[in-house]
């Protein structure tokens, strides 16, 4: 088979650094980011977030071909701060939005062991309105499966 192993697309190799920073020469305040061992996901997320900044210019990344496990990010600041500065920050800033978004998650998935409508005089108290056996079971959670 000609695919290469899977584990070859997120694992860094030994010495291979996650990312490479190349100044621009003919755009002040410019710079181009190679992410390797990611994909769209990543590469849109931090292009989002870069934009959402106001010492962002430009923001746009590409993923040269899809066999090759990494994407390239554009940007341009506005002088205040370097690119690689704001790069940072929106990585910090991401971290933060995930890490509320997973704390959500968790809260909603505690909320499965309430019965549903119940209280509320609701038709079919215990049973699960999708037609399934009635929650995860067994003190499982999302990351058990």
């Amino acid at each position: 088979m000609n695919a290469p192993n899977r584990y070859e697309s997120f694992v860094l190799d030994d010495g291979e650094k996650p990312v490479e920073v190349n100044e621009d020469t003919k755009i002040p305040n410019a710079a181009t980011f190679k992410i390797v061992k990611q994909d769209h996901t990543l590469g849109n997320m931090l292009r989002a977030q870069l934009l959402s900044m106001p010492q962002v210019l430009f923001a746009g990344y590409k993923v040269p071909h899809p066999l090759h496990p990494y994407f390239l990010i554009k940007l341009q600041t506005d002088g205040t701060m370097t690119p690689t500065e704001v790069l940072e920050q929106a990585c910090t800033k991401l971290i933060g939005v995930l890490a509320g978004l997973e704390g959500k998650f968790k809260r909603e998935f505690s909320f499965k062991d309430v019965e549903s409508g119940a209280g509320l005089g609701m038709p079919g108290q215990g049973e699960d309105p999708y037609g399934g056996t009635g929650g995860w079971g067994g003190g499982r959670d999302y990351l058990d499966f």
